[in-house]
């Protein structure tokens, strides 16, 4: 009866470990739709997204994704994650928002542009905020895919 309860506890232990973060791919953010809505603040019109419940059900959550780790500021201070590379990311033309994740990294990181990494962090959906991206994950850690 004892070794029941340990392994009872051990199951539940293992399995809150194992589902503390959830491996997405980038079709799974691809769930959302966007219409263009005016901005008065910013006295322009953006593209606003409806995320389906699949992607709400995600909010909060830690995930872990595979991208293109895109580092766009001159100061190196604003981080993305991207389905594809540089010269065929979301600012190119190539795909739309859905396609781009801002990183809010805990510390520093030294990873170049185009180095394929996998991130882990809290997801945040972001629909109102246009000076940030739809898709934040925020506390993040990488490691290059090899």
């Amino acid at each position: 009866m004892k070794n029941n309860k340990f392994l009872f506890v051990l199951f539940f232990l293992f399995s809150l470990i194992c589902s503390s973060q959830q491996k997405i791919t980038w079709k799974h953010l691809s769930k959302v739709k966007f219409t263009e809505k005016y901005f008065p603040d910013q006295d322009h019109t953006f593209l606003h997204p409806e995320f389906f419940p699949s992607v709400k059900a995600l909010e909060g959550k830690r995930i872990t994704i595979t991208g293109y780790f895109l580092n766009i500021s001159p100061k190196g201070k604003t981080y993305i994650l991207s389905k594809g590379p540089m010269s065929a990311c979301f600012f190119c033309g190539v795909g739309g928002p859905e396609t781009a994740i801002e990183l809010q990294f805990t510390t520093k990181q030294n990873f170049k542009t185009d180095t394929i990494v996998t991130i882990t962090g809290l997801l945040k959906l972001n629909s109102t905020n246009v000076e940030h991206f739809n898709y934040i994950l925020t506390e993040c850690k990488g490691t290059l895919v090899k």
